[in-house]
């Protein structure tokens, strides 16, 4: 099979490369991970059997990430919101309403928050060689620490695309391929022709903040987790943590010392295919019922208004009211924020990514000092009822809350925001830990940097 033709799905301002293969009666988007394209180059080596095996019982969708292979180059670190948008810029190009996400490597770290963010276009979710987080905590001893990521790094961007870089890259990541000279000339164009240095070390930024320890519980589509049991990129404990923390997610460990996907290709696709085939047998593909979804909910509150009030009056309060009112709107459609609740001088709104909320948050608190007003906001990312479109539940307490917690003109965020937000450029500074009335436990706050 030669290469399939390359199109392209327009996500904001950039342009996203993507391939369509197979024509099975589902669809399954294929996430993948490093800087590594799946187009052109990818067919000319083993990931084309990878690829020929999936679209066997499947309609493939293929992409490269922006910045990467055949898609837009991009200024600054890639976001992870604007990668979920990309998929799903994807899927509308092909008209796909629904689909299986696969994520291999780093890209099962985005699978995993698109899955529990949009679970109406998720029918399935696989994680392949991944881990909830690249730094290691307490409670995930499965990494590097932060110094150790950035030397490992910044080594890998002063040798890239050098001989001694490539074979050493290979070995780790596909030991079984290592001494095959013709997999080795290969794989040189395959990552040169990938991304540039930069592109990698941008990509590598983002990763450095990317952790979905706490989005686990909140996936609730069928989940496969497949890893390789000597995998040395991530370790296979970390796989155990993911599948103990989603709700019903399968674990399947591979023999193999392989963390690429496309090393050893028929294991991992007779998994993924008996997984997928089953999900859509059993009639679930097209059938979307959770009522609980991932979302960032934010608060927002008038400093001292009733003294303002008293002071303008009435009338000249109402107009001011209006006046703020409108700012806020005009911001929440900015930033594709929700509205679902205005009471008083408050708002409450939610949105499906949290560094489009903080950058709501900041602009509103910085635009309503023109009115001479001052606001406080309070961001929290959990899962959410859904109840006749709108939100509830603890995430929504908890955001109320730290809100509550907000100085004059602050934007306050929960630890599960802050550790959402890779990629964003968006900085914080250390505000302790709360009691929040009502809510068990202590939780850690952030106060946005102006």
């Amino acid at each position: 099979m030669d290469a399939p033709e390359v199109h392209y799905a327009k996500s904001g301002e950039v342009n996203i490369a993507y391939s369509v293969v197979g024509e099975g009666p589902f669809d399954l988007v294929f996430v993948v991970g490093w800087v590594l394209s799946t187009l052109e180059f990818a067919w000319d080596g083993p990931p084309a059997d990878f690829f020929r095996r999936l679209s066997s019982f499947c309609r493939l969708i293929l992409f490269d990430k922006r910045g990467t292979g055949l898609s837009d180059r991009v200024q600054g670190i890639p976001q992870v919101e604007t990668r979920m948008d990309d998929v799903r810029a994807v899927m509308d190009a092909v008209g796909s309403r629904r689909a299986a996400i696969m994520g291999v490597s780093e890209g099962g770290l985005m699978t995993a928050l698109f899955a529990a963010t949009y679970p109406e276009r998720t029918a399935a979710a696989i994680l392949y060689g991944t881990g909830a987080t690249y730094i290691k905590a307490d409670d995930y001893p499965w990494g590097l620490s932060r110094e150790e990521y950035l030397r490992h790094y910044a080594e890998r961007a002063r040798m890239w695309g050098s001989q001694k870089f490539l074979d050493e890259r290979l070995a780790s990541s596909a030991p079984s391929l290592a001494s095959d000279d013709k997999v080795r000339r290969w794989y040189g164009r395959y990552v040169r022709t990938s991304a540039s240095p930069d592109a990698s070390t941008r990509l590598a930024l983002m990763n450095l903040e990317m952790d979905v320890r706490h989005v686990l519980p909140t996936i609730r589509v069928p989940t496969l987790v497949l890893h390789a049991a000597g995998d040395k990129w991530f370790d296979v404990g970390g796989a155990r943590y993911m599948a103990g923390r989603i709700p019903g997610a399968e674990l399947v460990i591979l023999p193999s010392e392989d963390h690429a996907w496309y090393a050893n290709p028929e294991p991992a696709a007779r998994e993924i295919e008996r997984f997928l085939t089953r999900i859509w047998k059993r009639g679930e593909w097209e059938v979307y019922e959770s009522e609980r979804v991932l979302a960032t909910v934010l608060f927002t509150d008038i400093v001292d208004s009733t003294a303002k009030a008293a002071t303008l009056g009435d009338r000249a309060w109402r107009d001011l009211l209006q006046r703020h009112h409108a700012v806020i709107r005009r911001h929440l459609a900015r930033f594709r924020g929700r509205e679902l609740d205005t009471a008083g001088d408050g708002f409450f709104a939610s949105f499906d990514g949290p560094a489009r909320a903080i950058h709501c948050a900041r602009a509103i608190t910085e635009t309503v000092k023109e009115l001479g007003l001052e606001v406080r906001a309070g961001l929290h990312t959990g899962e959410c009822e859904v109840v006749d479109g709108k939100v509830g539940g603890i995430a929504v307490h908890i955001g109320a809350r730290v809100a509550a917690q907000a100085e004059p003109g602050e934007v306050l965020v929960s630890s599960t925001v802050k550790d959402l937000v890779a990629g964003s450029g968006i900085q914080f500074r250390e505000r302790g830990v709360a009691e929040l009335k009502g809510v068990p436990g202590e939780w850690r706050l952030y106060g946005v940097a102006r």
